[in-house]
């Protein structure tokens, strides 16, 4: 079987593609700084099952760290595939003195990543881009043709390091495929996430803040399906970028209600403006990743949703609000 390289590999879809590959008999090498975006503990244990494998293995620094003295050339010389999971996440907090970190973990790790797989004689690289490049974009669904125009500083970075990708992969023949992410959910996911704050309110009988009037779409995408299209992604030619997504737009509201059904509790909503640097709608084109890797999403919102409740049903209790972001 063979070797990988995950970065990010204790977050949210980081963890979720390392079980899998365990899961199919890879060796895994996970890369994780634990930021303190969120709280360790919420990491760690995503990471309950890979610790168990005798073939997953877990390099705890800082990819720019790493990168300083050729030590990752050195970890990814033997990867059939790196997968460029590690990022700075969260587009509301990457305003302001923050983005300091957002371009120095988004687009400096990225390079440097880059650099250094091309030392390794030019291992694979398939990176996790966002569909926040887009922007709000007039036309839908979105394609991977069309200009980006994203209205976040995240959204800026994750542009950044894709065409990042793309250079590397025309100038040194680096094989390299981005994958543009839509509003991944599901079990594991992160504690700043609308879906994880969400349920943990209605479960605790707290009001939520609802951004908006509810009416805002999005593209929400399973991580199950994400890992799937992960897996697949070596296959896509060098440079090329494809959207991930779930199939179908939902509204906020209407995503509400498959909350509601999955928990049996009514949210109480507390609405308030739209924030900065959220877009409006979302919605991808899938043609491309069909075409390309197969991919075609299984999973519904309903039935996705349904399984991110039960999980944070089992996690959590009141007592347990250490991986609640505040």
């Amino acid at each position: 079987m063979g070797t990988f390289v995950v970065t990010g590999a204790a977050g949210f879809v980081g963890s979720h593609l390392v079980d899998r590959l365990l899961d199919d008999g890879h060796k895994v090498i996970g890369i994780d700084s634990f930021e303190d975006y969120y709280p360790r503990s919420c990491k760690e244990r995503n990471l309950t099952a890979a610790r168990e494998s005798p073939l997953f293995s877990l390099i705890e620094e800082n990819l720019l760290e790493l990168a300083e003295d050729e030590r990752l050339v050195r970890v990814l010389a033997n990867a059939d595939c790196v997968y460029h999971l590690a990022a700075q996440a969260g587009v509301r907090a990457s305003w302001g003195k923050s983005f300091r970190t957002y371009s120095d973990n988004n687009v400096l790790a990225t390079q440097r990543l880059l650099e250094a797989a091309v030392a390794a004689d030019r291992r694979p690289v398939v990176y996790a881009s966002s569909s926040s490049v887009y922007g709000d974009a007039a036309e839908l669904p979105l394609r991977e043709e069309i200009a980006c125009h994203p209205i976040s500083p995240y959204g800026v970075t994750k542009l950044a390091a894709e065409h990042l990708c793309g250079l590397y992969a025309a100038n040194f023949g680096l094989q390299t495929v981005s994958l543009r992410f839509f509003t991944v959910y599901g079990p594991r996911q992160r504690p700043d996430m609308a879906f994880h704050k969400f349920l943990l309110a209605m479960l605790l009988g707290e009001p939520i803040a609802l951004y908006g009037d509810g009416s805002q779409t999005r593209d929400f995408t399973y991580v199950g399906d994400i890992v799937e299209a992960l897996v697949a992604a070596p296959q896509g030619a060098a440079g090329s970028v494809m959207n991930i997504g779930g199939g179908t737009r939902v509204t906020l509201l209407d995503a509400l209600a498959m909350l509601e059904q999955a928990l049996g509790l009514k949210a109480k909503l507390s609405l308030g403006h739209t924030q900065a640097g959220d877009v409006r709608d979302t919605w991808a084109d899938l043609g491309r990743a069909h075409a390309v890797l197969g991919y075609a999403p299984r999973t519904t919102a309903a039935e996705g949703l349904a399984r991110e409740a039960a999980w944070i049903r089992d996690v959590y209790s009141e007592r347990m609000r250490s991986c609640d972001p505040a």
